[in-house]
């Protein structure tokens, strides 16, 4: 509808004279077509409705090819719908003494209608470019705002590293190491989407499930430890997209941490399904299963999960399984696929 609303034939040209030529162009196969039509209309019911088809005519040639194409199209459809319909046919002439008020009344008739249309036109036009504009600024405010949360989230990992190198007690590195990985990983989820969907109010997961997880598998998964996927094509809003893209950082994070000690092999497993607006993203594993959690239910790491599920709108699930644990959020019921 948006395509159609916005339509116009001479968009495509640059000079006046072509914009004009095919206006006018516009307007005599929109009469053309109205011929054809009446002529067939005419098997049927000859001589009925003279200038019936003309109005419709008018419009949409004035819709999509400005005044130019409906004052082209009334003057070829008028014309030919008093000269070839109206008695007396083939002539000017008319047969009867109330004809030509009726004629002059159907003129101004089609007229109003041009002038409607084109005002009408006009005022769709101007509102679709404002709304466009809107758009655009929106999106370049949204990319800036990304850029600067990227940013910001580089400048607080690199001024904790600074202050665990003035801590002389290693013990606690530790717990700042931890937490340089986790603004690392939120810094990440912004440039995956600044280089996947930067002029996009959506985001398709694929492409930009697939750099986070290559990012993983390329820095911090264990060698002994084996990455598989399962992504489903779908699109989501930025806000979704961020959600996803922490839980999945902060759940593999914690597998590659606590499912597979003393260089334990093993995979982990993503899984992202769609199904009927329901999405299911899961991050499983066959490590050391319930074993692996260090603080059941109330550790940071599970705090985050939830909070990232909640951003999303979604559930959060996390427990062990036969062979491992299954950390899991779904948006909407999803639950016939479990």
């Amino acid at each position: 509808m948006y395509r159609l609303a916005s339509f116009d034939v001479s968009r495509q040209f640059v000079t006046r004279r072509g914009k004009l030529i095919a206006q006018i162009t516009f307007g005599a196969l929109c009469s053309v077509s109205m011929i054809g039509l009446r002529t067939l209309f005419d098997i049927w019911a000859p001589l009925s409705g003279p200038f019936a088809l003309i109005y419709p005519t008018i419009l949409l040639a004035t819709l999509y090819g400005h005044w130019i194409a409906g004052l082209a199209a009334f003057g070829v459809t008028f014309a030919w719908a008093w000269f070839f319909v109206l008695p007396m046919p083939s002539s000017f002439f008319f047969s009867d003494p109330t004809d030509p008020p009726r004629v002059v009344l159907n003129a101004i008739c089609a007229l109003i209608v041009l002038i409607f249309a084109e005002a009408f036109r006009r005022a769709a036009h101007t509102t679709m470019n404002e709304i466009s504009e809107r758009a655009d600024r929106r999106l370049t405010l949204l990319a800036d705002l990304e850029h600067r949360t990227k940013n910001n989230f580089a400048l607080v990992a690199s001024m904790l590293e600074l202050q665990k190198r003035r801590i002389p007690q290693r013990e606690l590195h530790a717990p700042l190491d931890d937490a340089v990985g986790r603004v690392r990983t939120f810094a990440d989820a912004y440039t995956a989407l600044a280089l996947e969907q930067s002029d996009d109010p959506s985001v398709e997961m694929k492409p930009y499930l697939d750099y986070l997880l290559n990012r993983v598998e390329a820095s911090s998964l264990p060698p002994s430890v084996r990455l598989f996927r399962e992504i489903d094509i779908a699109t989501l809003s930025r806000k979704e997209a961020v959600a996803i893209g922490l839980y999945l950082n902060e759940a593999v994070s914690n597998a590659c941490k606590y499912a597979f000690p003393n260089d334990r092999s093993g995979t982990i497993a993503v899984f992202f399904h769609v199904r009927e607006g329901a999405w299911r993203f899961t991050i499983e594993d066959d490590g050391i299963g319930d074993d692996a959690v260090s603080s059941p239910g109330g550790g940071l790491g599970s705090q985050l999960l939830m909070a990232f599920a909640a951003q999303a709108e979604a559930t959060h699930h996390a427990g062990p399984v036969l062979n491992g644990y299954r950390t899991e959020m779904r948006k909407a019921h999803f639950a016939e696929l479990a």
